[in-house]
């Protein structure tokens, strides 16, 4: 497939990128004329680890056994350095050194034997992928962990290690203020800023670094955190990672004595609350925008730091979340433009989708992003037709840079994936969002144009939640300035979560579904015809799991609108709750 429309949008960001990368190669030849960071003269002492440590993946590790991220390599007595990563997020897991913590939680000194070895191999050799070893985020990610897990590299550690160990900080610390200078996005830039912070509080003789870390802290969470707490790129996981962070650094500030910036305890106020808003029942965060799965422990052990025990926030304008809820039921739903496109990389094509549940069941939910999976999956994932919304002629609402179209335009793309990944190349220019309650009854409503300028079609989507959480209505409307083609199609998907049984009824006027825990709801919609299809749910932890999915088909030409219900049944059918659950791929 060539580039349509897109090709100027892809040409204007290849230009804008090779600006931004000369600027950045001048800001770091004139940074090398003036002295670096030095190497700390002693470490003072450690932050705390707030991550969940497993101590028998210390054995695992022992045995040269090291599985990240849903892959796995046995190094049979040689250096897992030597190997080349499986996959990207592999090799990022292996380089930034986190698993340092469950060695830590063993508490044996042959697994700090281990660590130290470890440290000083990778350190010390050529070996491994060096380009992902060498990522803004992953040195920032490598020199939080080497803090944080400093008792553990060095207890028991001789003087020379020790100061080669100082050295590696300050090393680190170096190649993070030269990509501040040039290459690195905004996303790299706050790591970048963390990492330097711990290493400023952490470390003795660095108080001149750590003034000027503090500023560029302060900077980037007032760009990336937004008024609601959410973060710029939209994505519900990186908040809670930066909380992961953020949280120990806060307290780093009050054990140093150092005055803690304000706009990192007032960040921190504010994500807290955010991540309640993507919170279901079950305890899982809802999917968009490159949230997967939800590591349950991880979450609730965060939340225990929420001191003032927040309630979720149900309207998050500068994020482009709602949430309705009332009795057992919730609805979270994107009611958002796209993130900047330097922020852009993971988002998806998911605008006006939505996920509902009931009590700790899911019901509706988008596929989310795989744990394992390439890049033909990844960008699947990412598209329009993977989220409980509406695609038009099977186009997603927001495309992405691929490698695609004439020589020249692959070249291009191929730089830009380089530098800054798979960006938005296309979105909605226009996102309009209405919310209302009357009567104890939530409404939401919102549209956007990114189908008008190719189809002719705007697409409008409203919610209606029922005081008791009984029943939620919904109408999905298409309207256009001018004529709308008839051959335009779109098609309304509602992803069901795994384990929902779905059958037909009433010509597909009616949907039948049954959830795992024998509740039962009957989906209507009118006019039109439902039908059940396979769907593939891709935030599990041991896979992606098959499961289904309700989708309309409508010609705007024919009918302008759609509405469809969800409405809770007082009894679920016995013979349709005794079917097996939904089998591993």
């Amino acid at each position: 497939m060539e580039w349509g429309p897109e090709r100027w949008r892809l040409y204007g960001l290849g230009f804008s990128e090779a600006g931004r990368a000369m600027g950045g190669s001048i800001r770091r030849g004139l940074a090398g004329l003036t002295p670096g960071t030095p190497s700390p003269g002693r470490l003072l002492f450690a932050p705390q680890d707030l991550r969940t440590a497993d101590p028998t993946i210390a054995t695992d590790i022992y045995s040269g056994f090291f599985a990240f991220a849903g892959r796995s390599v046995t190094t049979s007595g040689r250096s897992p350095f030597e190997f080349d990563p499986p996959s990207r997020a592999w090799g990022e897991a292996l380089y930034g050194f986190g698993w340092l913590r469950h060695l830590r939680a063993a508490g044996t000194a042959l697994a700090q034997a281990n660590a130290r070895a470890l440290v000083d191999e990778f350190v010390t050799s050529r070996h491994g992928d060096r380009r992902i070893a060498g990522e803004t985020q992953v040195i920032a990610r490598r020199l939080i962990s080497f803090i944080s897990q400093s008792p553990l590299i060095l207890e028991g550690a001789d003087h020379a290690f020790y100061q080669r160990f100082l050295k590696i900080v300050g090393r680190h610390m170096r190649d993070l203020e030269r990509d501040l200078r040039g290459r690195a996005t905004p996303y790299r830039r706050l790591m970048a800023a963390i990492a330097l912070c711990y290493a400023g509080l952490c470390c003795e003789g660095l108080e001149r670094h750590l003034r000027r870390a503090t500023r560029l802290l302060v900077r980037e969470l007032d760009r990336q955190i937004l008024a609601d707490g959410g973060h710029a790129s939209r994505n519900p996981r990186v908040v809670v990672d930066l909380l992961f962070d953020l949280l120990p650094l806060r307290q780093m500030y009050a054990s140093r004595e150092v005055d803690t910036p304000e706009p990192l305890l007032n960040a921190i106020d504010r994500m807290l609350p955010m991540v309640r808003m993507f919170r279901h029942g079950d305890g899982t965060l809802s999917h968009f925008n490159g949230m997967g799965v939800t590591a349950a422990d991880h979450l609730a052990t965060l939340l225990t730091y929420d001191d003032m025990r927040s309630q979720p926030i149900l309207h998050a304008p500068y994020s482009g979340y709602e949430r309705l809820e009332a009795g057992r039921s919730l609805v979270v739903a994107d009611v958002g433009k796209l993130p900047p496109t330097r922020l852009s990389s993971e988002a998806g094509a998911g605008t006006l989708s939505f996920e509902f549940s009931s009590g700790p069941q899911r019901i509706v939910v988008n596929c989310g992003t795989p744990r394992i999976a390439g890049d033909t999956i990844l960008q699947a994932s990412r598209s329009s037709a993977a989220h409980s919304t509406v695609s038009v002629n099977e186009v997603s609402s927001s495309l992405f840079v691929a490698e695609k179209g004439f020589w020249f335009e692959r070249m291009m793309a191929r730089w830009i994936l380089r530098r800054i990944g798979p960006v938005a190349i296309h979105a909605p220019e226009t996102v309009q969002t209405e919310r209302n309650e009357r009567d104890h009854v939530q409404s939401l409503s919102a549209s956007h144009d990114a189908y008008r300028k190719r189809f002719g079609v705007v697409h409008e989507r409203r919610w209606q939640l029922s005081a008791d959480g009984h029943k939620l209505e919904g109408e999905d409307t298409f309207r256009g300035d001018a004529p709308i083609s008839g051959q335009t199609e779109a098609l309304i998907r509602f992803h069901l979560a795994p384990g929902i049984r779905a059958s037909r009824a009433q010509g597909g006027r009616v949907v039948m579904l049954v959830l795992p825990n024998r509740e039962a709801w009957q989906f209507e919609v009118s006019p039109g015809e439902a039908f059940v299809e396979d769907s593939i749910f891709l935030a599990t932890s041991d896979g992606m799991r098959r499961t289904e999915q309700i989708v309309i088909a409508v010609r705007p030409t024919e009918h302008s609108s759609v509405r469809w219900r969800f409405e809770r049944l007082t009894r679920a059918p016995q013979a349709r709750a005794a079917e097996p659950g939904p089998e591993l791929l």
